[in-house]
């Protein structure tokens, strides 16, 4: 009985960051970069299909009291609109960035995104073979 205990638990334990599989790893990468180049492009297309249609995306507001706890929150149109719009279209030459797979537990990943204007920390799910990013916290750096 213990033996197929431990064995349930290894398939749903957390895999350490450096022994992540390879092409798993690569398909959670490609869907931080659509999110992260198609806002630096100005790409709403790229950015839409990186997003879970019900995202929750929220900024912790470091400027209201305790007690109210407040966060800004943006729902998947507002982002794709927000890129529609060129919010963070940069110029490619100063693209600085990056996307960096911290966990990934069966069909769930989280992954660490910074540009020079934010930095976002997603949980992605596995949707069939697609990676798609469900929740972020997000940081806007000062401009």
């Amino acid at each position: 009985m213990m033996s197929l205990v431990l064995a349930a638990a290894s398939v749903t334990a957390a895999v350490p960051a450096d022994t992540i599989d390879p092409a798993t790893r690569a398909a959670v990468e490609a869907t931080c970069f659509d999110y992260v180049d198609g806002q630096l492009e100005g790409d709403p297309a790229r950015v839409a299909r990186s997003l879970h249609p019900d995202l929750a995306k929220r900024r912790v507001l470091g400027d209201t009291p305790d007690e109210r706890l407040g966060l800004r929150r943006m729902s998947k149109e507002e982002l794709v609109e927000l890129t529609k719009e060129g919010a963070l279209k940069t110029p490619k030459a100063q693209w600085d960035r990056s996307c960096r797979v911290l966990d990934v537990a069966g069909n769930t990943a989280s992954v660490r995104a910074e540009t020079p204007w934010f930095v976002d920390f997603f949980h992605m799910g596995k949707f069939g073979d697609r990676w798609i990013i469900v929740n972020a916290l997000w940081y806007s750096k000062p401009r």
